[in-house]
């Protein structure tokens, strides 16, 4: 009886450079460098595209943690803790590496008359939030009247 096992060496040709001649079995060079070329340029975009978002996220975190240490500086000249002139400093161990500058200003509203005739004129708070020896830097504007009772 005949076995009816077949195997892989039923299909491959005995000499294996039968079908062409060995030199024209390997890759060329030119096609191993096109292909290197077609990587390098893969991994280029997606390194450059790893830095952006590494870029991003960081510019992410200063945007928002400067908007709240801005809202707590002016949560300071509201309650009167602070006083309505130039100042500058730091944030403290908490935010390290955040500074913040305090410019103030006469506000002005153009030719609107009743602003003028206030006993307390309003003032304008420019408060210019950095990180990272400003390397990133944020300005909020506020406007308010600094009380004769302080």
């Amino acid at each position: 009886m005949k076995s009816n096992n077949i195997s892989i060496r039923d299909f491959v040709p005995n000499d294996s450079c039968s079908a062409l001649p060995c030199s024209e079995l390997g890759f060329t060079l030119l096609e191993v460098m096109i292909a290197i070329a077609i990587i390098a340029i893969a991994f280029t975009s997606l390194f450059g595209s790893q830095s952006q978002s590494l870029s991003l996220a960081a510019e992410s975190k200063f945007n928002s943690t400067a908007a709240l240490l801005a809202q707590e500086k002016i949560a300071e000249y509201e309650s009167g803790l602070a006083g309505f002139i130039d100042d500058e400093g730091e944030f403290g161990d908490d935010f390290s590496g955040f500074t913040w500058k305090v410019e103030v200003l006469d506000a002005d509203f153009g030719d609107v008359e009743l602003l003028e005739e206030l006993e307390d004129p309003i003032k304008r708070l420019d408060i210019i939030i950095s990180w990272e020896s400003e390397l990133f830097s944020a300005t909020f504007t506020y406007y308010g009247r600094e009380s004769l009772e302080q």
